[in-house]
Order: structure tokens, then sequence, then C-alpha cells
């Protein structure tokens, strides 16, 4: 016998629905912030993490007095706090290149990237559902990379690098489940932010960024929007929900997008990008549905 959620058998808390609607309104605030800095891309991400790790660490503390991690989990920490600089850095360039809308879902991939690892690597069978979304995905990105190439040949870059963005995080995930048996999450989280923090500043610093800000205002508030209030709403609510639930509320991500690439940078959504947008989100809903026992 199985629930809907993990905490089906307690009555949901009044204030669970609004937090992940808040958390997925808050969360497409980060492309837009990122723009808004004036310091490279790769240094908006170290800026980031670094600001964020004294509250991080603070959350962390009865954790890690309780659980202390081993050898064995401080180097997979290390290797995950690794893969998540590499997928900020690769993804903050990317916001750069191409529209907010497509950075936002083409971020959010890993929901389709993980059952594909299952198929490709794991030799696992998909669903039905999930191999239509992986399908309906796949046809959608291509949608949406073809009209960024006909706007210009950076665009079509800026997709690609958002792109291995969620090739990364995918990888950071499949990392840090190996970490989560007995460390809880915001060890994890503190621990791996740790180690993506050196990496980030020494990769802003390779590629010749500005990393000193003159307005800090941006930087402060990617900060507390993306790695403290977005992800804590998130974390807070996702217990308390079905995986159709969550896969809906995700929808909301790259409207958001849209409608603040539309108002703050003049980017249009045309056709065939609402027609590619709509697909790749259906399929982050469909991915989710259970599959037939």
């Amino acid at each position: 016998m199985s629930t809907s959620t993990p905490a089906a058998h307690l009555s949901m808390p009044r204030m669970a629905f609004p937090a992940l609607l808040l958390a997925n309104l808050i969360l497409p605030l980060g492309p837009v912030l990122v723009r808004l800095s004036d310091v490279g891309p790769v240094a908006a991400a170290f800026w980031r993490l670094t600001i964020a790790l004294p509250f991080l660490i603070l959350l962390a503390l009865p954790g890690l007095r309780r659980t202390p991690p081993t050898g064995r989990e401080w180097s997979m920490l290390i290797l995950s706090g690794v893969v998540f600089a590499l997928d900020l850095a690769a993804w903050h360039i990317g916001i750069l290149y191409t529209k907010v809308a497509n950075a936002t879902i083409f971020g959010n991939l890993s929901g389709l990237f993980l059952p594909a690892w299952a198929l490709l690597v794991l030799r696992q069978r998909p669903t039905r559902m999930q191999a239509a979304a992986l399908l309906l995905a796949s046809a959608g990105a291509l949608v949406m990379m073809g009209g960024s190439y006909e706007l210009s040949i950076l665009n079509l870059q800026g997709d690609l690098l958002c792109l291995l963005a969620g090739v990364l995080y995918t990888a950071y995930l499949l990392i840090v489940q190996g970490a989560r048996g007995r460390l809880d999450s915001w060890s994890v989280l503190a621990g791996s932010s740790l180690a993506s923090v050196p990496v980030l500043l020494l990769c802003a610093l390779a590629l010749g960024e500005r990393v000193m800000p003159v307005d800090w205002t941006p930087l402060v508030l990617l900060a507390l929007s993306s790695q403290l209030v977005g992800q804590g709403l998130l974390t807070y609510a996702i217990g308390w929900f079905s995986p159709l639930m969550l896969g809906l509320s995700l929808l909301l991500q790259p409207a958001v997008s849209a409608i603040f690439g539309w108002l703050l940078f003049d980017e249009w959504l045309g056709p065939a990008d609402m027609l590619g947008t709509a697909a790749v989100a259906a399929a982050l809903v469909l991915v989710r549905l259970p599959g037939r026992a």
C-alpha cells in the first residue's frame, strides 16, 4: 500500500500550498538578477553561494553535530560541489545569451534527464508516460533552439549552455543521492556549497570576469531568492504534494520568466517559442505522473 505523498497521513499545513506557489514565483527571478548584476555571470554565481553560505552553515550545524560526515561522504560532498559549481557557471553564462524563459526551462530539465539516465545507463524500462515525456521534451527543445538560432548563433549557444547546466545538475543530484543516506538536506547543501565557492571564484578569475560589484543589490537578492527563500520554501512544501501537483507547479516558472523577459528585456515569445516552451513544460508534468503497475 502506498500514499500519494510522503506526508499524506498528516493534515496539510495551511501554508504548504502558498509556500509552493511562492517558491515557483520567486525562483524565476534568478536569471533576471544575473542579468541585472554588474559582475560577470560566473562571479554572480560565486556571490550567490558566498552570501548564502553563512545562513546555510547555521542551518546545517545541528545536523552536522548529530551526524558528522565520514571521509567518503566528505569526498562526495566535495565532488557534488565541483559539479554544482560547473552547473551554475554554465547556466549563468547561458542566461546572458538566450531568452530568460529558455534559460529557466532548459536549466530545469533534470526531471527529464533522470529518467533518461535510468533508461540509457541503468537499463530500466521507462513507463509509457516517461517515454512520451522524453519525446515531447526533445521536440519542444529543438523548436526552442531553432527559434534561438534564427535570432543569433549566440542565442543558440546560450540555449546549449543552459542545456548543459541541466545535465550537470542531474549529475549533481545523482552524486548527492549517495550522501543523503545518513546526512540531512541542510548538511548536504551546506557542504556542497562550501566546495562550490572556491571553484566558482577560480573560474570567474580564469575567465577574466569582474568579481567585485559596485551595486550589491542584485547579488544579495539573488542569494536570498534563489539559494535561501525559493529553495527553502520548495523544500518545506515538497513533502506535502503529489508528483503531479509538483509538476504542475513547475509550469509557473517558465511562464513567470517569460513575463519578466518581456517586461524587463523586451524579449517577445513568438508562436514557435510558445509551442516549444509548452511542449517541454507539458513533458515536465507527464514525467511526474505515476506509471501503471
